[in-house]
Order: C-alpha cells, then structure tokens, then sequence
C-alpha cells in the first residue's frame, strides 16, 4: 500500500514539473499506479467508468447554472452597481476605496459565486480608479485578488456544491448558511488590514456623495443584491433545489442584464455562453479525474493509513485540525480547489469525524484554507488574474499580500477553533 502511494505521488508530481494541466496529470498517475497492480485494459476501464461515476450526479448540474450567471454578471452591470453601492456605504472613510473594493469583491463573489469573475469584475473598475486616486498599484491589487476569496464561502458557491459531493451528502442547503459568517470574518479582517495600510499611507477618503445619489445608487443596486435573496430563501425555504436555484440565478440575471440594466445584448450572448461551456469543461474534467484518484486512494486504503498515523500523533482534535490546516494550506500552492477537496475531502474528513467534529464545520474549514491557496503562487489562479489586470508582477505584490494573508490565515484560525462560527446560522435556521 505504501508503495501505491508512493508511486502515485511521485508520477504526479513529475506530470505537474512537466507542466502537464492538473487534470490530466490527475487523472494520468492514477491510471500509471493501477498498471502496477492489473493489466492495461482493466486498468483503463476502471478509471474511465470511475471518471464517468464521479460526474454523474444531479446536484453537480447547479455548477454549469451559476458559471453561466456567473459570466453574465460579470458583463451585466451587476458589478459597477455593487461597486457604487459600496462606495455609498464606506467611500466616505479614509482610504475608502480600498474598503469599498473589499464589499465589492465580497457582493459580487456573494452573487457569482466565482473568485476569478470577482477579481475580473470589480478589479477591471477598482484597480484603475485605486491608481488614479494614488494608492499603492500592488497594494490594490493584493486588495483585490484577497478579497474575491469570499465568494468561495458566500453563496451560491461551486465549491461547496462540489465538498458536499465530496463528503457523501453533508446538504448544500446547510452549507450555503454556514458559510456567511465565515465570509464575512474574512472580510471584515481584511478591512481591519486595509484601515492600517490607510492610516500609514495617508490614503484620502472618497468624494461627498449626496442624499439623492446615495438613494440612486442604492436603488440602482437593490435588484442584483436580491438575486442572493432569491436564491438562498428558495432553498432554505424549499421552494427548489440548489440545481434549480442555479437555473433561476441565470434566468433571473438574463432578466436583470438584458432588460433592467441593459449592458448587454442578445448579441453578446454566444461569446459569453462559450466561455461559460469552456469553464464548466474544466471544471467538469477536474471532478471526473479527482474521482478516479479519489477512489483508488479508498481502494487502496491510503485514507486509512494517513489516519492512523495523525491519530498516532496526538489525540486532540485541536492539534489535529491544526495539522491538516498546515497540510492543505501546502496542498493549495500547487493544486486548484476543485480537486484538492475532491482528493483530500475522503482522506481527511473520517479523521475528523473519529474526533466529534462535524462534517459541516470541516468543509467551511477546508474552503476557508484552500481560498488563501488561489492567492498564493506557483498556482494561484486568482493571483495571476489580479496580476494581470494590475499591470504587475506576483513579485511585486507578495509585499502587500503578506498582510492580508496574515488576517486571512487568523480568521481560518479562528474558525478552526470555534465551530459555532460555521454552524451558527444552519442551526438557527433548523438544517442541523
């Protein structure tokens, strides 16, 4: 057993030194490490009827719905409303836009559910207007690419949808709840970082805004923040099902950008349905080849010799959760969120539970952590993205984003240790 594991590990890691895309790399050592065992032929027919397997599964439908909503809001005016709205809110502080930023990423990351459509959105208006008024470029950037994380923990997000699959049923309604509080710790202590980086540089605050346009602007923002009303309420009051919920999400956008807003046309329409089909391919090829490694690591009980060495360690479940917070904050520097919790979920989820902590708790945890993985290089999606569309490099920007990942890795801490945190809000609305 411990020779399967090594020769998976091993090929794997030489795929993704070779620059092979992560699924493949997936997918192709879990196929290397069966040939070790059985015959070619077997070998290729388990683990394409386990990609198959891992794929089938009506809740997973809700993710192509909301990557569609997703790319519609982000070319919908969804955003510059958010991004007005905030600045109604927090403009007037010093250093306001960069707090404004932050709420922007958080709504639009709450609506999208998308960490890079996040940084796209709201950094293609907030970077620009940042550097305009004399912030730090890199510092707004290492602002941005942070806070879009939030989206991963505020609903409706993938991910989610993706550990409850991943953890044999933990509902999605219940998740989606639980990720609020969370999200908006993560938030509020990025905030608490900008209001120094403020205080220290002198940032200015944003311009007066009026009565009148506070209402406007305010207005203008109502129907892109009900979306999150809609949504959410229709689940946890059984209206529908998430995959349902996603599907009322994009025609609810369609409505919102088509007719309301009127950003976009029936033209831009194919451009922006490809993109979405392109993005959901991805995310669909990561989840089949995650679950073909995910079942040969149970076939071959790897989850339970990785348990009975933590457990052989300490029995405390704080230093436990400690020590696989440690292992996937490493495991997000070089693996993308779907199949980190895809993989990891069956191996570090039955140590956990051994220990009386809940399912629920530990799924917003591990999001919670490998969110600070796609800020964080060699493979930090969301960074390159910031990066790009802040005209500067990662080098330049680790300065300003060690902060940030400071207060990021504090509020993973402190959700680590009180689980009322997570489990507060299902529990008050009766889903646990």
């Amino acid at each position: 057993m411990e020779f399967t594991a090594l020769i998976l590990l091993v090929v794997f890691v030489i795929l993704l030194v070779l620059n092979v895309p992560i699924a493949i790399s997936i997918a192709l050592s879990a196929l290397v490490t069966m040939l070790f065992t059985i015959d070619f032929l077997p070998a290729v027919t388990t683990i394409a009827q386990r990609m198959t397997s891992g794929v089938d599964s009506f809740a997973l439908l809700a993710i192509p719905f909301f990557i569609l909503s997703g790319f519609i809001m982000g070319q919908g005016g969804i955003a510059k409303r958010l991004i007005e709205f905030a600045k109604v809110i927090v403009g007037r502080l010093p250093g306001g836009l960069a707090f404004v930023n932050v709420i922007a990423c958080t709504l639009f990351g709450s609506i999208s559910g998308s960490a890079v459509a996040s940084t796209s959105a709201i950094g293609g208006f907030m970077i620009p207007s940042m550097n305009k008024e004399g912030y730090d470029k890199n510092f707004n950037t290492a602002v941005t690419v942070t806070a879009s994380t939030t989206g991963m923990l505020i609903p409706p997000s993938n991910v989610l949808i993706i550990y409850s699959l991943a953890s044999g049923g933990v509902s999605i309604a219940a998740l989606f709840i639980a990720g609020y509080l969370p999200g908006i710790l993560v938030a509020l202590s990025l905030m608490l970082v900008c209001a120094i980086y403020a205080k220290k540089n002198n940032y200015p605050m944003g311009a007066k805004i009026s009565l009148a346009e506070a209402l406007s602007k305010t207005a203008g923002a109502v129907p892109s923040l009900f979306l999150v009303v809609l949504v959410i309420g229709g689940i946890i009051g059984g209206w529908f099902t998430p995959t349902e919920a996603g599907a009322i999400a994009v025609l609810y956008s369609l409505l919102l950008s088509l007719l309301i807003y009127r950003e976009i046309s029936f033209a831009d329409m194919p451009d922006i349905i490809s993109k979405s089909v392109s993005t959901t391919a991805i995310v669909m090829l990561l989840i089949a080849a995650s679950s073909a490694m995910s079942w040969l690591l149970s076939y071959e009980n790897i989850p339970q010799q990785i348990s009975s060495s933590l457990l052989a360690l300490t029995d405390s479940p704080i230093m436990i959760l400690l020590l696989i917070n440690f292992l996937l904050l490493a495991v997000g520097t070089f693996m993308d969120m779907t199949p980190a919790i895809l993989i990891f979920t069956p191996i570090f989820l039955p140590i956990v539970e051994s220990l009386g902590i809940s399912p629920l708790h530990f799924g917003i945890i591990m999001i919670l952590n490998l969110s600070i993985g796609l800020c964080t290089p060699p493979v930090g999606s969301v960074l390159f993205v910031g990066c790009s569309i802040g005209k500067t490099s990662i080098t330049d920007v680790i300065k300003p984003l060690l902060p940030l990942y400071a207060a990021m890795f504090l509020s993973l801490i402190l959700v680590t240790a009180f689980p009322a945190i997570s489990e507060f809000l299902p529990k008050l609305f009766g889903l646990i």
